[in-house]
């Protein structure tokens, strides 16, 4: 399938000439592709596409500052301001500031809403040119390598060459693989966290389990429900139940509910929330389908099933990094089942086969994958570490 729109079918657009910034906030738009659209894996080509970003502080002179955060599954790019849909904090606030792990009083930190998206980046909510409805399922199916592919567009839109780090957590460090392992040149320093070299099984069954809920829900309509006026929430909110399992610990659970009833003091005998762990799962699944799109949620989970570093080199990872200067931090938690240490050791081997300049470190914990989001002061010290020595080898590198 190919999709290749032009610059007049495309309504809902910016202009490409400036960035755009509703008053009073970070966000901003980029279009993207007017001379040429994005190529995808799947052969399709994409474009013009919107990008929708945030900006922390400011770049310097010689641009040599600029921090790129790859958000994860169901995050966005307000990752230290207020979210404007759920009125929130970002999702690291206790990381991305003045005087934080990533100081924006230095760096120039930059985070975009992934292709597929539904936070302003083009996805399959957002209208196709060629039928005037909302893509749904005729948007194409995307990659990791696609989602960073346009996230180094946004970058050569921003005129920045080379990026001092790049960081993410879940997909986003798998978003930080690709980009190490697509543009060495262009990265000096890599962060991925909680992540893989590619998806595992068990985790690709978790993603289907969730897809089928949305498909199995009959407000769905294949994809179309944005035309008819519908929306899944049934099934969005399953999917989104039976991921937050998968980010948590047994031990986290057992600390936060334990088998404590809900607003009860004896057993119902029926199928409401009887347990406070029910009552917690359905109110994620509740508050998540009021900032998500379904079908998003389809693109996105596929992108990651389909990730393997590997694949293209002969299915040795080692491969992906030869060459690198790229220096590389992998960080892993010690009650993460989703992304587990062995999975980032593979990483770690990996860049110790080529004689990467690699750090690890495994921090002990049970909050489960989710640790990465949360305050854990040990993460907090390591990228503050990291970040500090990488950048003052990188101004010993700049004329």
């Amino acid at each position: 399938m190919t999709v290749v729109n032009t610059p007049d079918q495309l309504p809902s657009a910016p202009s490409p000439a400036l960035d755009t910034a509703p008053e009073g906030g970070h966000s901003k738009r980029a279009l993207l592709g007017l001379d040429a659209p994005l190529q995808l894996d799947s052969g399709a080509l994409l474009g013009p596409l919107t990008v929708a970003y945030e900006t922390y502080g400011t770049l310097n002179a010689t641009k040599s500052n600029a921090v790129l955060v790859c958000h994860a599954l169901t995050g966005d790019q307000y990752v230290a301001s207020i979210n404007p849909v759920t009125g929130k904090p970002g999702w690291w606030t206790g990381l991305i500031g003045p005087g934080q792990a990533v100081d924006t009083d230095r760096f120039f930190v930059i985070c975009a809403n992934v292709l597929g998206g539904c936070m302003g980046t083009t996805g399959p909510k957002d209208l196709n040119p060629n039928s005037c409805k909302p893509f749904g399922l005729d948007f194409p199916v995307i990659t990791i390598a696609d989602m960073v592919r346009a996230q180094a567009m946004l970058i050569d839109h921003l005129g920045i060459d080379s990026l001092f780090c790049v960081i993410g957590g879940s997909m986003g460090g798998m978003q930080v693989l690709q980009w190490a392992a697509a543009y060495p040149q262009r990265v000096f320093a890599a962060v991925p966290i909680a992540t893989a070299a590619r998806h595992s099984a068990q985790n690709i069954a978790f993603h289907e389990v969730g897809r089928q809920a949305i498909m199995a829900d009959p407000e769905w309509r294949e994809g179309r429900y944005l035309d008819q006026g519908t929306r899944p929430r049934a099934g969005l909110a399953v999917a989104r139940m039976a991921a937050h399992i998968t980010y948590l610990s047994e031990p986290a659970l057992h600390r936060k509910f334990g088998r404590r009833l809900q607003a009860r003091d004896r057993l119902g005998f029926s199928f409401d929330a009887d347990f406070q762990v029910e009552s917690y799962l359905r109110y994620q699944g509740s508050s998540f389908v009021e900032r998500f799109d379904a079908n998003s949620y389809l693109y996105i989970t596929r992108a990651m099933d389909y990730f393997d570093l590997a694949q293209p080199h002969d299915g040795v990872l080692s491969a992906a990094f030869k060459g690198t200067k790229t220096r590389f931090c992998v960080v892993s938690f010690t009650s993460d089942w989703l992304f587990p240490t062995p999975e980032n050791r593979k990483i770690v081997h990996a860049l110790n086969a080529v004689a990467a300049n690699v750090s690890f470190v495994e921090i002990e914990t049970d909050k489960g994958h989710d640790a990465f989001l949360l305050d854990e002061p040990e993460f907090n010290r390591t990228l503050t570490g990291f970040i500090s020595s990488a950048w003052a080898a990188r101004q010993k590198t700049m004329p």
